[in-house]
């Protein structure tokens, strides 16, 4: 595999880990392993001048790309073509949304985690739909109508909640 192959996939792996709190020594290059080398091997000129935390990120993103299967790495490697593809205004946005993700808490992540993968069990036309009118909304539409859904939602019982999302599933029958 080729140092332009690895590169935007330990990009992308080092964008998705979490900062760590603790400060790590730097490692001199000699002393990392042979996959590590020959994954991080684009890396082997600058590898001395390159903080410690950065090295440890870059590290751990060669484990995990070590530990993948093929289909795995066919996926990252796919993901990171598309990020490739977007505007450097795209990736702003992206950047801005991951960053106030993060701020959130455990709690907040986990449902909007939830909620997207509730959104992906929409038929792709629904979906489709929805992004549509969400798209052709104003940004006051758009905030009446989150308070809405959410006066609605906190007056439903657990049976109710259920059933509404038993007919998002269905395509609204």
């Amino acid at each position: 595999m080729s140092s332009v192959q690895l590169l935007p996939i330990l990009m992308l792996c080092w964008l998705a880990m979490p900062i760590a709190v603790c400060a790590a020594e730097s490692v001199p290059w000699e002393q990392l392993s042979q996959d590590e080398q020959t994954i991080l091997h684009s890396f082997r000129e600058q590898w001395e001048t390159l903080p410690a935390e950065r090295q440890r990120k870059l590290r751990r993103g060669a484990d995990r790309w070590a530990n993948m299967d093929p289909e795995q790495k066919r996926k990252v490697k796919q993901r990171f073509r598309r990020w490739q593809s977007l505007s450097a205004e795209e990736k702003a946005k992206i950047r801005k949304r991951h960053a106030w993700f993060k701020q959130l808490s455990p709690e907040q992540q986990q449902r909007l985690r939830k909620r997207r993968e509730w959104f992906k069990q929409l038929p792709e036309g629904k979906r489709r739909e929805l992004r549509e009118k969400w798209k052709n909304m104003s940004p006051d539409e758009r905030q009446r109508l989150k308070q809405r859904i959410l006066k609605r939602w906190k007056k439903m019982t657990p049976q109710q909640r259920q059933r509404l999302k038993e007919k998002w599933l269905n395509n609204g029958q």
